[in-house]
């Protein structure tokens, strides 16, 4: 694949070589872009040698050398090419423009802007006219209302994913504003604050007859999102369908584009509107509500492609550091996969996304065919689909088996199961990436419960 107006390729980082121009070029784009370091201008694939060394250089490099900061607006993954390894840098979109190399100020020497498939300086007039539009409302700069703030709950989900947070995690994450004040995403995170979210449930198919009203919130974001995540997911209840040969289980909604619609909402959410974000559970349906419209610069038919500009890039820095949110662009078309693009209603000041309560005949189908096939699937296949719960790594399932030879695995238990249909990735646009995982199929759901009921 060639270089494009949103892919850049890099033979390899050196001191010389100024990634930040190409960054910067990416933020101050509409669509951001894509740099992937170990191949050649012409395509060909040359890898990078000590991985490690050079994801942690690039991250160091974008923290220090561009501004305003782009934490929360870009990933950097080990990807294999030609069975060599190279990076790939994700950059989003950022709200936040003009974005510039910090040693050069918002000049031509250090703003930048993509212009086919090269990196050109942008004309003082242009920048100037971008800061006189740059978002005042973020809420990386509204002072928070309280400064007494603590934060023993997020010290708490760091120290379980094993990031301890240091004494100067405020200014790390982001949570102070310039002059060192507390921002109302340190509010947002603390321990203790006045934000709510609401998860309501009808008996009608309007909103007249309210049966359940649940409140989470006045705690830490982080700690409200998994209140709400659990609830939901107590929820999502499992209908049952009775056949001649057998009894079929499948949940309300499908459960990976759930989880993606509530963190989406909650990560997304204008929070200068001082609403939060709302879920409504009726007889027939699931909406999710939150507040805030597509970014001026980010059109329909971009957002239903994937293309990302993180309203809220602290939170979503955070969120991504504590594994809520794998990476940009992904939650989207994960869930255009299940429901497609008529679940999305936009208005001037909210987006909303509804999710059908409807029979899942095609995974009935599924189920009841697997359990009548069993016969012809291999112990190989049936091993790995009975070790298989939720969404698992590569490594977790080599060593749940204890096959130590990853080639052997992978050509003898994991691509079979793959190109059988039961399983799947949960990553199927990146599928070298390293947060890669798993998951049964409805077909390997079927075969999984019906090796159940034969132990």
């Amino acid at each position: 694949m060639p270089e494009t107006n949103r892919i850049e390729y890099k033979r390899e980082l050196t001191s010389e070589l100024d990634i930040e121009k190409e960054i910067v070029a990416f933020l101050n784009y509409k669509e951001g872009g894509y740099i992937y370091i170990g191949i050649d201008k012409d395509g060909s694939t040359v890898g990078v040698n000590d991985i490690d060394d050079c994801m942690l250089k690039l991250k160091d490099r974008i923290k220090h050398n561009i501004s305003p900061s782009a934490m929360g607006l870009f990933d950097i993954a080990e990807e294999q090419k030609d069975r060599l390894s190279i990076i790939k840098i994700t950059i989003a979109s950022g709200i936040e423009k003009p974005y510039f190399k910090t040693k050069f100020g918002m000049t031509p020497r250090g703003v930048y802007m993509r212009i086919g498939t090269s990196a050109e300086p942008m004309p003082q007039e242009q920048i100037d006219r971008l800061f006189a539009m740059r978002t005042r409302n973020s809420i990386g700069r509204i002072v928070s209302n309280r400064q007494d703030l603590s934060f023993e709950q997020l010290r708490i989900y760091y120290d379980e994913r094993g990031k301890r947070l240091n004494d100067n995690f405020k200014r790390t994450l982001e949570l102070l504003t310039e002059d060192g004040k507390y921002n109302y995403v340190a509010y947002l995170l603390a321990d203790e604050n006045s934000n709510s979210i609401k998860v309501a449930k009808y008996s009608s198919l309007d909103r007249c007859d309210l049966v359940e009203n649940n409140e989470y919130g006045y705690c830490s974001l982080i700690k409200a999102t998994k209140s709400v995540l659990a609830k939901l997911d107590i929820e999502n209840k499992i209908a049952a369908t009775i056949t001649p040969m057998e009894r079929i289980e499948t949940p309300l909604w499908n459960k990976v584009a759930l989880r993606e619609a509530v963190i989406n909402a909650i990560v997304h959410n204008d929070y200068s509107f001082e609403v939060p974000p709302k879920f409504e559970i009726f007889p027939d349906r699931m909406e999710i509500t939150s507040a805030g419209r597509l970014p001026e610069s980010l059109s329909k038919e971009e957002f239903f492609n994937g293309i990302s500009i993180p309203r809220n890039k602290e939170l979503m820095r955070i969120y991504r550091d504590l594994e809520l949110v794998e990476s940009l662009g992904s939650g989207i078309p994960r869930i255009l996969r299940a429901y497609g693009e008529d679940c999305f209603k936009f208005t001037d000041n909210f987006i909303r996304i509804t999710f059908p309560i409807t029979a899942h005949d095609t995974a009935h189908d599924t189920a009841h065919d697997t359990a009548h096939d069993t016969d012809n699937v291999s112990a190989h296949i049936r091993t790995l689909v009975a070790n298989i719960d939720g969404e698992v790594d590569r490594e977790t399932l080599q060593s749940t088996l204890g096959i130590k030879h990853r080639t052997y695995f992978r050509n003898t238990y994991l691509k079979p199961s793959i190109d059988e249909g039961y399983i799947e990735f949960t990553l199927p646009n990146e599928k070298q990436s390293k947060l890669q995982k798993y998951r049964l199929t409805a077909k390997g759901l079927a075969l999984k419960e019906f090796l159940i009921k034969q132990q």
